[in-house]
This record gives C-alpha cells, structure tokens and sequence, in this order.
C-alpha cells in the first residue's frame, strides 16, 4: 500500500505506449497549421484530471452496469492489442472523424485521454495501487504538455522516420503487455 518504483516505472511505460503522443506529433503539428494556436497547458491538465478522475470513479461506473474489473481487464487487452498492431503495422483500424477546432475536445480527449488509455487505467488498477498509477499519470502529462509546447521542434529533430521507428518500438512494447495483461485476468474470469 505505498509507492512503488516499479509499479511506477510499468505503469508509466504502458500509459506512455497508449497515450503515444510521440506518435500524434504529425497530427498536433496538422492541427496547429489549421487552427493556428494550441492552448498546451489546458489540454495537459484537462486530460490528466479526466484519467485521474477515470482512475478513481471508473470501476465504480462498471459495477454500475455490471462489469467487473477482470473482463474489463481482459477487453482491455484486446484495445492494447489491436493499437499495438496499428502502431507496428502502420494501419489504421479506429476511424475517427477529423476534428475541426484544436480546442480540449481534439486534444485533451480523445487524442490524450481516449479510449485506449482509460481502458489502461482501469485494467492498471486491477494490478497496481492507486498512488502508483496517479503518479505515472503525471509524469505522463509533463511529458504530454513538453510535447505538445515543442512539437515543431521534435519533428525537426526526430524526422518522419524516427518518429516511425519510436512508434513501432513502443507499438511492440505494447503488444507485449496486452498479452500480459491477457494472461493475468483471464484465468480469474473462469474461477
């Protein structure tokens, strides 16, 4: 029940590999030519108390409806699975409307805290503490908002092909957790 570096440093990597902001750099840079200005600070905060908040009340939302935190684990596996595949593979498989202003909405969710990376926090918790994973969201958003403040400057550095090989590595990294992640919850749905 107290912090753990590990619990930390895994959950931190997952939520990088989600969240993939690395990855969206060409669509932040899109955005900025076609709105102009990005409020990076807003978006950072506005999706890290949207995770947060998901952390603490999405499994109440679940019992709710009547899920349990292992079958959403499981499913969760399969969103990590298939992202990673996108990542690796260089596909698209969720087609999502192109967003017409770079406000909270665009960035903040779904781009940061979307889908997959609350499908991560809830199948997190059901393996790590609570404090751990809060604080790998926040290293996570200090990255997210240094991204979002220097995207210009990273593409010019990384190039369009470095950019690709980092979201290969992670789409790889990824996929090995989803199959983890799978092992860990599933026999659990069969007790």
């Amino acid at each position: 029940m107290g912090i753990s570096w590990k619990e930390i440093a895994t959950s931190g990597m997952i939520l990088f590999a989600v969240i993939d902001i690395i990855g969206s750099i060409p669509i932040i840079i899109e955005l900025r030519k076609k709105v102009g200005h990005i409020q990076s600070e807003k978006a950072t905060i506005v999706a890290a108390i949207i995770m947060i908040l998901f952390m603490f009340l999405g499994e109440e939302i679940l019992k709710f409806i009547g899920i349990d935190v292992n079958s959403f684990a499981v499913a969760g596996s399969f969103v990590l699975f298939f992202l990673s595949l996108e990542m690796i593979l260089g596909i698209t498989l969720y087609k999502d409307e192109a967003p017409e202003t770079a406000s909270i909405v665009p960035i903040a969710f779904p781009l940061i805290a979307g889908a997959g990376t609350m499908t991560s926090i809830l199948s997190l918790r059901a393996e790590f503490q609570a404090v751990n994973i809060g604080i790998a969201i926040l290293i996570n958003s200090v990255f997210v908002y240094i991204v979002l403040k220097s995207s210009a400057k990273i593409e010019r550095m990384f190039g369009k092909s470095g950019i690709n090989i980092i979201r290969k590595v992670f789409g790889i990294i990824l996929m090995a957790i989803a199959v983890k992640l799978f092992a860990a919850n599933v026999k659990d749905l069969f007790a």
